[in-house]
């Protein structure tokens, strides 16, 4: 199943929203070539408060809710708040949950949005206000039989707002790939950092995506995943400074979802970031993501 979000609201001016057309554009693509179907997606209705305390503050929810924050901290979390841009968010983290709470029985979801992995618990950054993950996380050790949970963060970007998160969870291990000289420039410590040196290419990170799942499957065991499948490691991405082809990124998404499937882990996907000059390299490459791991429920 997929998490799609039809009333998308467009939190940026217009001169920037360039990058958030592929909300609109990625699940047109995938019906059009036959990849999903209209039943395969659902709207995911707003997030339950008591699952969005169990991981950020009630003082920094209250005064986010309220519009009370200030226009230094809006300029940090990358976008100007209105009520709209609120319910988004938590739209957006119910999306990311009901799509673990669904995976345990499909094996797999979708949420195109998320990967929100820069929000602390008392504050946002980066486009990032609330941390779906992680609030997903947390539902699934309280409410399911899900016991260890493996959230791997291939964005190029560190998750820090998750490792910070998660740094005392010992059910959940974290897992950035991540460019070395890129945002945040103060990184938080996960549980495994893989930091990436500019230009990185195809096969060196394709070693190094391996290798590491490999080290980290022979000491945690986990019965969930997390993918946080950013596309911003291309070549071609503004802010990435990686060396990616679109070819790599599908290997990447294939090394991952087979890994997934050859262990019968559940996995949930969310979007993550993507900023090529070109929309199509930006879509094509998401929903590369989608094809992969759809195609091995068929």
């Amino acid at each position: 199943m997929i998490a799609f979000h039809p009333n998308y609201v467009h939190p940026l001016p217009e001169n920037h929203r360039f990058p958030m057309e592929k909300y609109d554009l990625l699940p047109k693509q995938l019906v059009h070539e036959g990849t999903a179907h209209e039943s395969d997606f659902f709207e995911p209705k707003l997030l339950n408060e008591e699952n969005l305390l169990d991981v950020h503050s009630a003082t920094y929810w209250n005064r986010l809710k309220n519009l009370d924050i200030s226009d230094r901290e809006q300029r940090v979390s990358g976008f100007v708040h209105s009520h709209e841009l609120i319910n988004r968010e938590i739209t957006i983290m119910e999306g990311t949950r009901k799509a673990a709470e669904l995976a345990i029985s499909s094996k797999i979801s979708f949420n195109i949005a998320g990967g929100t992995h820069h929000a602390f618990s008392d504050r946002g950054e980066g486009f990032c206000l609330l941390n779906d993950q992680v609030i997903a996380s947390n539902w699934l050790l309280k409410n399911t039989k899900i016991q260890k949970i493996l959230i791997v963060d291939l964005d190029v970007h560190q998750g820090n707002g998750t490792a910070s998160l998660m740094a005392n969870e010992d059910h959940v291990f974290t897992f950035s790939m991540h460019g070395e000289n890129n945002y945040p420039m103060q990184k938080e410590k996960s549980d495994l950092d893989v930091p990436l040196k500019d230009g990185t290419s195809d096969s060196e990170y394709l070693y190094l995506l391996e290798s590491n799942l490999d080290v980290i499957l022979t000491k945690f065991n986990p019965d969930f995943m997390f993918y946080q499948c950013g596309v911003d490691i291309l070549s071609t991405d503004k802010l990435g400074k990686l060396g990616v082809s679109i070819q790599g990124c599908a290997t990447r998404d294939k090394i991952v979802f087979e890994t997934a499937n050859q262990l019968n882990i559940p996995i949930v996907c969310s979007m993550g970031g993507g900023y090529s000059p070109q929309i199509r390299d930006i879509v094509e490459a998401h929903a590369n993501t989608f094809r992969i791991g759809l195609n091995l429920l068929m």
